[in-house]
């Protein structure tokens, strides 16, 4: 904990931590015999951080790790939960559709309801003034538009923006709240749409970008779109971040940086100086596999114009999931899936350390987002 006081401000990050889904074997494996799926809730205006868990709380590491999010006041947090364990089903599971309503007012925090959702609520990203959330639901090829009142959660409408099989699997809404990406994952490419208060529409326009495009981030001057995935070839192959400009007209795909194999999830710093990539670099694949790796990778790009330079690669935990970085951008956390643990890096300008600092995990952790 050397120097993490120092770095400490007011911020909440929410680590979805399930248990019914096992990664190590290389493949997804049900645990029918498993505890109860959790949530931690970790404030890191305190030294060292105070850690609540929360139980029962159903969710999953079938999806991007940004199936939550956080209201810009801080008082709320929805949890996407994507699948329900079914033993007739060839996987073991099946489609869920309804995220948790987390109230964070409560001392504890408290779900205090669930709004219906497409199949497979995945990514989910709230509108800057908190009024409108939308999820990307990956077994509909659909986004559900949900309005926030308070605590109250409500579905006023799904949105087609591809095909299902095509699993759309997380959307990221721009800065000034009328611009919304999402990323076709099977297919290969970011979708368009615009936001307009409670009016969401696709404009039709698709953006060529690298791979399987996973996660979706916009930059907070809302000039870059940023996505990351895995490609359609050996899990060893070296996967790129794709870079579009939206300030071009119209905009376009400018640039795709090599980070690594198997991009899981990425985030952008508060300042948008920075963009940070986890991967897999082979920590996922079976035992007996040759390229087995025991870790996963940390990738930090800095802003150079409209594009971004690779400039660090750090040694994290196996099977990274989530990534997040606390609000005042001084602190980054990443989760390490089957460890069942949140690392913590401390970041100076263009400099990222690993603090050494761990929090243990009641579950294997799948998803994490930090407050705005």
């Amino acid at each position: 904990m050397v120097g993490l006081a120092h770095t400490l401000v007011a911020q909440v990050v929410i680590s979805g931590n399930e248990n019914k889904i096992d990664l190590l074997s290389g493949t997804s494996v049900v645990m029918t015999d498993a505890e109860p799926d959790s949530v931690s809730v970790i404030d890191f205006s305190k030294s060292p951080p105070s850690v609540q868990h929360l139980s029962g709380v159903a969710n999953s590491v079938i999806g991007p790790p940004s199936n939550i999010a956080i209201t810009p006041n801080g008082k709320l947090a929805l949890i996407a939960n994507s699948l329900k364990l079914d033993a007739t089903a060839a996987t073991g599971w099946v489609p869920e559709s309804y995220a948790h309503v987390l109230d964070l007012t409560e001392k504890p925090p408290r779900v205090v309801g669930r709004v219906g959702t497409g199949l497979q609520p995945s990514g989910i990203s709230i509108s800057p003034d908190g009024r409108v959330a939308l999820v990307a639901n990956r077994a509909a090829g659909t986004v559900s538009v949900l309005r926030i009142d308070g605590n109250r959660v409500t579905r006023l409408r799904d949105v087609v923006v591809c095909e299902p099989e095509l699993s759309i699997s997380d959307v990221a809404i721009s800065p000034d709240g009328k611009r919304a990406l999402a990323s076709i994952q099977k297919g290969g490419y970011l979708a368009e749409l615009t936001l307009s208060g409670e009016d969401l529409e696709p404009t039709g326009r698709k953006l060529s970008v690298y791979g399987q495009p996973y996660r979706c981030v916009i930059t907070p001057d809302g000039e870059l779109g940023l996505t990351a995935g895995q490609g359609f070839g050996s899990p060893t192959d070296v996967d790129a971040l794709s870079v579009v400009d939206l300030t071009a007209s119209p905009i376009r795909t400018v640039d795709h940086i090599p980070i690594g194999s198997g991009p899981e999830s990425i985030e952008v710093s508060p300042d948008g100086k920075l963009v940070v990539a986890v991967v897999m670099n082979q920590s996922n694949l079976p035992p007996n596999d040759p390229n087995l790796s025991q870790s996963g990778g940390l990738v930090v790009l800095a802003r150079r114009g409209k594009t971004f330079k690779k400039i660090l690669d750090l040694p994290v935990g196996r099977i990274p999931e989530g990534v997040a970085f606390t609000s005042d951008g001084k602190l980054l956390i990443v989760q390490s899936h089957p460890g069942r643990q949140l690392w913590v890096f401390s970041v100076d300008g263009e400099t990222v350390r690993d603090t050494g600092h761990r929090i243990s995990l009641p579950g294997m952790a799948s998803s994490l987002r930090a407050a705005p």
